[in-house]
């Protein structure tokens, strides 16, 4: 790979780790950009899976007070993400490359649509929910089944996110948007007070995928770039740590901007 294309991933995986922490989908700036290097589908998510895994790594270090907070109700919630996320890795691998060339591009649809009514969407699957919970009688936050039993634990949530982590294990791009959507409508929390768990859900998620393709490489041989990797991960890093501050003083309409442009160069691309 040309050191041009090398410096492009850094720049963009500097940009994404930021991006992540701050609203989710940062893969939607890396990996089209890989595929718009003429890398296979298949091939690119696995190598952006790994090397974005390290801006989870930063994101969540940064809302480790935040997450400690929270530590006593995590772990259901860990398990299920972490299973459902080697579930969809897994189905990556076993999925014929030709299929990758149809499935990944509608994928990079849905998670421009997911950008892009993210809050509409959000808005509507919260107010459905509060008013089931008022029909039922229940003052609750929606998906709490009792009052001492934290909104983390409930089944409703655990179901919602198991679904959110296959997608996030088999494609990555857009989950964090995902994540914020089925925690604030579950736990009746704004999106602010939940991004710390989002970010420990997208590590969970991240290193349990980047776990099963690592070992798929070593084991089966399965492609990885790992110079492309390490400039997403290097970028990704520090965006993760340091950008985050930068990305939430910047208008949400420049990121979303930033995510859908270069999204869309790269379905242009995969189609043609």
């Amino acid at each position: 790979m040309e050191p041009v294309s090398l410096i492009v991933l850094l720049v963009m995986g500097t940009l994404a780790g930021a991006i992540n922490a701050a609203v989710g989908s940062g893969s939607l700036l890396t990996l089209p950009v890989l595929l718009a290097l003429g890398v296979p589908p298949g091939v690119a998510v696995r190598t952006n899976t790994i090397g974005i895994l390290f801006s989870t790594i930063g994101s969540t270090y940064g809302y480790r007070r935040e997450i400690a907070q929270e530590k006593g109700n995590l772990g259901p919630l860990v398990l299920t993400t972490a299973l459902c996320a080697t579930a969809g890795a897994l189905l990556l691998l076993i999925s014929p490359s030709e299929a990758l060339d149809v499935v990944v591009p509608v994928l990079i649809v849905v998670a421009l649509a997911m950008v892009i009514f993210q809050k509409p969407l959000t808005t509507a699957l919260r107010r459905r929910a509060e008013r089931r919970a008022a029909r039922s009688g229940g003052a609750e936050a929606p998906g709490a089944e009792d009052a001492e039993r934290s909104p983390l634990r409930s089944r409703g949530l655990l179901g919602a996110m198991g679904a959110a982590s296959i997608y996030g294990g088999y494609f990555t791009a857009a989950q964090g948007i995902l994540y914020l959507g089925v925690l604030g409508i579950f736990t009746g929390r704004t999106m602010g007070s939940v991004n710390g768990v989002k970010n420990l859900m997208s590590l969970v998620v991240n290193l349990a995928a980047a776990t099963v393709y690592v070992v798929a490489h070593f084991v089966l041989g399965v492609e990885v770039l790992w110079i492309a990797t390490a400039a997403i991960a290097v970028g990704a890093l520090l965006g993760g740590y340091f950008g985050a501050h930068l990305a939430k003083r910047l208008p949400e309409v420049v990121l979303r901007g930033i995510i859908v442009v270069v999204a869309l160069v790269a379905l242009v691309r995969q189609v043609l």
